[in-house]
């Protein structure tokens, strides 16, 4: 992973801890885990970020569901403290007919839970699109779990710039109004993590489609704004768009960087 992110000019990435789409994680290899460390800190690759699986619903309605998000989590948060990684990327999930209230409680319940003083890291609530019964698809929602964690100082805040712009934010040509929207929600102090990709549908459609930085609906004149805006250009972003080739993200780095010097 590491190599990979130099040998394409990246200098941050974000990863999973296990399977994505699966459940249990190999063990740790802890000369792979001194050689990983190592190699990031002589190539500045920082900081790292690792994302929770997705099949990680920390509101679920079925008790296997729920309990495997528990255990899931847990075991991540170990593995990152000995991997030297302190931010992990987490969906605040979906409460799948229990209602907004019961699924940001549940939520809120299990960081209650996990954060237990063991875990010296950040835990950042992604923002999402709204898209079907999601929490997490506004501000509110996001501030509101937050105000029911006990350790609020170890919860931050991940921006998708495809989600919030699917969720109704006009961060594409208001990114100003936005991020004072943000401000006054949750705080921009929360603001660790930026999650860069366009958007294949619609500002407030509620539909979760990542495109290529330019190919979609946010466009090049919209990414710049993002990208250049002084609030978040001293941000890490991490590019989640669909490409089959690693030259294809190396030479997207560079545009976003070029976007960046020229806004």
């Amino acid at each position: 992973m590491a190599q990979t992110a130099v040998s394409i000019d990246a200098n941050t990435f974000q990863f999973f801890a296990r399977n994505p789409r699966g459940s249990k994680a190999r063990p740790l290899e802890m000369e792979d885990v001194a050689a990983f460390i190592s190699f990031c800190g002589s190539n500045d690759l920082s900081p790292l970020l690792v994302h929770a699986p997705y099949t990680l619903n920390p509101c679920a309605e079925r008790q296997e569901v729920a309990e495997f998000a528990r255990i899931a989590m847990q075991d991540d948060l170990a593995r990152l403290g000995k991997m030297g990684v302190s931010l992990y990327n987490l969906h605040p999930g979906s409460h799948v007919g229990q209602g907004k209230e019961i699924g940001i409680e549940k939520t809120a319940a299990m960081l209650n839970e996990l954060l237990d003083g063991s875990f010296a890291g950040t835990v950042l609530l992604e923002t999402m699109s709204g898209q079907g019964s999601e929490i997490g698809g506004t501000f509110e929602e996001i501030r509101e779990i937050i105000d029911l964690v006990e350790k609020k100082e170890s919860v931050g805040v991940c921006l998708d710039t495809c989600h919030v712009f699917a969720a109704g934010y006009d961060i594409a040509s208001d990114p100003d109004a936005v991020l004072t929207e943000f401000d006054r929600v949750i705080g921009l102090d929360r603001l660790c993590y930026v999650h860069l990709n366009d958007s294949m549908f619609g500002c407030g459609e509620h539909r979760d489609r990542h495109a290529a930085i330019g190919a979609g609906r946010i466009g090049l004149e919209g990414v710049q704004r993002i990208v250049s805006h002084p609030v978040l250009r001293t941000l890490p972003f991490c590019l989640e768009t669909p490409h089959e080739s690693m030259q294809e993200y190396a030479d997207e780095i560079m545009l976003v960087r070029e976007l960046t010097d020229a806004g």
